[in-house]
């Protein structure tokens, strides 16, 4: 269905749908992940993207914040359209940065008027400087288990919330990053999404662990690269940690554009076959805006007709 031919009744009469239950479908779900756009050009290629990902029947999407909490009215904004305008199921990001707990409710109540019954709560990245220490809102709130909780409080929504793989930049440890997801788990929500995996075995044991305590689906963030420079600048301000072999096949054919969107797309496949294999939910993709690269590690997974793994 195109764009425009879904009405605003449609949507907001329509069932809602679980993510969770999505989730556990037999087939792995597929989602994807659009950045705001900061000017009229960049929505235009952002449109573009969202267009030609819709064919291939996402079970969501969602639009991110901008760094450290930036662009969150463009954010709300393509969010609510998606909702609106398309036939793809949004999840709308949320971040305590800058935000009052008012404020907060006031996001909350534009994204329900829209439709939106899924929200991915984080606590964000400090502003002007996503590595600086972090420091709360007068207002507002310091955690994202608090978030989660508040959006509890306002309605009916299913709430997902953000796990590193790598252990988080400010984490002591990876067990306290572990405990942190349990919190979040029994604070409400039912879901987790990573930031971008590169390895694969610090995903499998992420998951693994938190499954042990609760019953928490984790999918993995999966970013096929193709432009070195940039994907090492968001591993850096991540914290997510490139792997030497996932350098050193980068790094030879660094100065070939074509060469490296080619190795970074075989990347992104192995990667996803493997955790997909060991029973991973699903992959939920960081487009960048861009549709073609993603589009063709769908294809090379055959993911329209592959079911997924059974976890031992």
């Amino acid at each position: 269905m195109a764009l425009g031919h879904t009405s605003r009744v449609d949507r907001l009469t329509r069932q809602p749908q679980s993510i969770p239950g999505m989730l556990a479908s037999p087939r792995p779900s597929i989602s994807f992940e659009f950045f705001p756009p900061k000017d009229d050009a960049g929505e235009s290629t952002l449109w573009d993207a969202i267009r030609r990902l819709e064919s291939v029947r996402p079970d969501f999407v969602s639009v991110t914040y901008g760094a450290g909490g930036t662009n969150q009215d463009r954010t709300v904004r393509v969010t609510e359209r998606i909702a609106r305008e398309t036939t793809l199921t949004p999840l709308a990001h949320l971040t305590c940065v800058g935000a009052s707990v008012a404020a907060l409710r006031q996001v909350v109540g534009l994204y329900a008027a829209s439709g939106v019954r899924n929200i991915l709560a984080l606590r964000g990245d400090p502003p002007g400087n996503v590595g600086g220490e972090w420091v709360a809102h007068p207002e507002g709130l310091n955690h994202a288990t608090d978030l989660v909780a508040l959006v509890r409080t306002l309605g009916d929504f299913t709430i997902g919330v953000a796990a590193f793989p790598d252990v988080h930049p400010a984490s002591p440890s990876f067990e306290h990053d572990v405990d942190v997801m349990v919190r979040k788990a029994d604070a409400g929500a039912s879901f987790a999404i990573t930031q971008m995996v590169f390895d694969a075995e610090s995903y499998l044991r992420l998951r693994d662990a938190v499954a042990a305590r609760r019953d928490l689906p984790i999918t993995p963030g999966l970013m096929p690269v193709t432009n070195f420079k940039q994907v090492a600048r968001m591993s850096e301000l991540m914290g997510t940690p490139l792997p030497e072999a996932v350098v050193s096949r980068l790094e030879a054919v660094a100065q070939d554009p074509a060469a490296t969107r080619e190795v970074g797309v075989q990347i992104a496949t192995e990667l996803a076959d493997r955790m997909l294999s060991e029973g991973a939910p699903g992959l939920h993709f960081i487009t960048m805006n861009r549709s073609t690269a993603t589009l063709e590690v769908y294809r090379n997974l055959d993911l329209a007709a592959r079911t997924r793994t059974p976890r031992d």
